[in-house]
């Protein structure tokens, strides 16, 4: 939501100010660095892993103005899913790798309070593909419990081309997951899921130090509530460090992607280690993204050898990084 980046900017500012004395040159050279990533560039050190980012398309519906999380669908190759941040209602969109329309969806039972990102993995029936929508945005810090819906993943046909929000189709009935941190309200924006454990994952966004990791078994549900366990922490190396806007879990579970408003980055997990949280303990790796108005998505493609990102907006960029 663009009313949470304005209130971090001025907050960014006044720290700057206040550390350097107006019209000197670490001043100047300080405006020039915010100048230079209000442009969204590449980092300096791009990630030798990736080629640079690729506009591929632009998210064809208008009713997509606040794309608030990306996931690729396991149902129907080449297609992905997004959502809106908070305003609309339960609607989940498809879109092909171009950013065609290709149908809107109604989460039957669920309500759009404050959807911040989109994953996918195994749920209660074997061989079933479900999609996780995470209810978790908390800005005032007093939501309890969070929420994240789960449903059978829709299959996506021909005949949905193209539809709209008002002919939008019902999914199955979404299972509500009550969710509650054990240290707090933090705000969340950032929703993964493991493809081989179904483990869900929440990276917190702070606006300053660390951005904490936590996780929280579907199986594990004690009065109607999941308790998250707190299993890592990330030190984000930007000026915006903590401010995850988004992640992801690449299909064979070994790799971890996350964004901000600015960039993306990558942790990898190291060879032989059979314990994922391991991945938390690796430094992050940037990765560019391009140019985004607002940046809140990003995702793996169904192959894992591509990154996914789009942005908040009105036909907002489709934008896809390989790896190499």
């Amino acid at each position: 939501m663009k009313v949470r980046v304005w209130k971090f900017l001025l907050v960014t500012l006044l720290v700057v100010l206040t550390g350097c004395q107006k019209g000197s040159p670490d001043a100047k050279a300080n405006r020039r660095d915010r100048d230079d990533r209000s442009e969204q560039k590449p980092p300096a050190q791009p990630n030798e892993n990736y080629e640079l980012p690729t506009k591929v398309g632009e998210l064809e519906d208008k009713s997509i103005d606040e794309s608030s999380g990306i996931v690729a669908s396991r149902t129907t190759p080449g297609m992905y899913w997004t959502h809106n941040d908070s305003g609309d209602g339960p609607f989940i969109y498809a879109f092909d790798d171009r950013g065609h329309s290709h149908g809107v969806w109604r989460v039957t039972g669920a309500l759009a309070n404050d959807w911040e990102d989109i994953a996918a993995g195994p749920g209660p029936t074997p061989g079933t593909n479900y999609l996780y929508i995470g209810d978790i945005g908390d800005n005032s810090g007093t939501r309890y419990p969070i929420i994240v819906y789960r449903i059978p993943e829709p299959r996506i046909t021909d005949a949905d081309e193209g539809a709209k929000k008002k002919s939008a189709q019902p999914t199955e009935p979404a299972e509500v997951l009550r969710l509650r941190y054990p240290d707090g309200h933090p705000n969340s924006e950032a929703l993964m899921v493991h493809p081989l454990s179904g483990k869900i994952y929440l990276v917190t966004k702070v606006e300053f130090g660390n951005a904490r990791v936590y996780e929280a078994d579907p199986a594990k549900v004690s009065d109607g509530i999941i308790t998250l366990t707190r299993v890592g922490e990330l030190k984000v190396p930007t000026v915006f460090g903590g401010l995850i806007t988004g992640g992801s879990i690449s299909p064979d579970g070994l790799r971890v992607a996350l964004c901000d408003y600015v960039q993306g980055y990558e942790l990898v997990l190291p060879d032989k280690s059979t314990d994922f949280n391991l991945i938390w303990k690796v430094p992050l790796k940037p990765v560019a993204l391009g140019k985004r108005e607002q940046g809140e998505a990003i995702g793996y493609r169904l192959d894992g050898k591509a990154l996914m990102a789009t942005s908040e907006g009105e036909h907002a960029p489709l934008i896809q990084v390989e790896r190499k």
